[in-house]
């Protein structure tokens, strides 16, 4: 599945980590009153997700008024707690996706060449509004190339 603006994504149950507690919610539920940012690195304390969560945070995403700024990735909550306490921000929320039901939802998962039986989400930025519409979609056709936090931020702005 290609991703893009105008896709509604499913409104599919997640494990919801905040940092200290994890509980089992429909995506809809995570979404902030103007929709959500949701950011697909992979594994937490890769050191692409160490590298991607520092810039949010220094360009200030937690600050976007009512909109979620969500992780997804294939860790287990308990890795998911305890790298968004290292991050330092309980304001971030991250999805444990260890059966890749939102990776899915979101088309992003693929088949890593050389390693058999092997799949992982492709590192993604997602905008969503409320209603679970696609605002604004970004996959990196790299495995290491920063975000376009400038696209994203302007997509935000208009939800």
């Amino acid at each position: 599945m290609d991703l893009a603006a105008g896709d509604v994504v499913a409104d599919v149950e997640a494990t919801v980590c905040d940092g200290e507690t994890f509980r089992s919610r429909q995506l809809s539920s995570v979404l902030g009153d103007r929709g959500a940012i949701l950011v697909s690195t992979g594994f937490a304390f890769s050191a692409i997700a160490r590298n991607w969560w520092k810039r949010f945070a220094r360009a200030g995403w937690e600050g976007f008024d009512g909109v979620a700024v969500v992780g997804v990735s294939r860790d287990g909550p308990y890795a998911q707690n305890a790298f968004l306490r290292e991050l330092g921000r309980p304001d971030f929320r991250f999805v444990a996706d260890v059966d890749a039901t939102v990776t899915d939802a979101l088309g992003l998962r693929t088949d890593r060449e050389g390693m058999a039986g092997i799949s992982t989400p492709w590192r993604a930025v997602v905008v969503l509004d409320p209603e679970r519409t696609v605002q604004y979609a970004h996959v990196a056709d790299d495995w290491i190339s920063p975000l376009p936090r400038e696209d994203v931020a302007a997509a935000v702005e208009e939800l």
